[in-house]
């Protein structure tokens, strides 16, 4: 079963408070997606640490719901 971008960005939303979230149906179907995610939580953090509290976020849904997000965290 797919993820609606509203959830993932909710979902995101709901964990990092003060983030920008975009979300993009890279395929039109429901399941393959890309996220741009800015947020001030990030500093400090590697790439590898801000891709993990998203898909924190995500609440294991990762691999299941969601085939796939292709992710861009950023600082404002």
């Amino acid at each position: 079963m797919a993820m609606a971008a509203a959830e993932i960005e909710t979902m995101i939303k709901e964990a990092l408070p003060d983030a920008q979230v975009r979300i993009d149906d890279l395929r039109g179907d429901g399941d393959h997606y890309a996220a741009t995610v800015i947020s001030t939580a990030f500093a400090g953090k590697t790439r590898v640490q801000q891709h993990q509290m998203v898909y924190a976020a995500l609440k294991g849904r990762m691999g299941g719901q969601l085939h796939a997000l292709q992710l861009t965290t950023q600082t404002p």
